[in-house]
């Protein structure tokens, strides 16, 4: 038997510096956030991980290349990956995106996190 997705994800996600999972809505849902700020999103019903893009156009050839779909109560730079994503897929997708969020945070955060290997 494969592991689930969430167990997937959690195998990728954990050893990020500062990558924390939460269920901010309550309901089952799983939020991976570094700094407070959301990169990776399983949900309580639909199938699959939301991970954001760099930008909609990204995430819009993706979307047409078949990696992903659109993730439904996101902004539309945010990608659905499915359940069956190929694990190098899902494991670059999810440090892309906690890259890009990352990225983003206030200095004073920043400072406070780890450098990542590899980044």
């Amino acid at each position: 038997m494969s592991a689930s997705l969430r167990q997937r994800v959690a195998a990728i996600c954990a050893p990020l510096p500062g990558a924390e999972a939460s269920d901010p809505w309550g309901g089952g849902h799983e939020a991976w956030k570094v700094g407070g700020k959301m990169f990776a999103c399983i949900g309580s019903v639909t199938p699959g991980v939301a991970v954001k893009c760099a930008d909609v156009e990204t995430a819009s050839m993706l979307i047409e290349a078949g990696v992903g779909a659109r993730a439904p109560y996101f902004h539309r730079s945010w990608l659905l990956l499915p359940e069956d994503a190929p694990e190098d897929e899902l494991a670059h997708r999810l440090v892309v995106s906690y890259d890009l969020v990352r990225a983003k945070l206030p200095r004073r955060l920043l400072a406070d996190l780890p450098v990542r290997e590899g980044a």
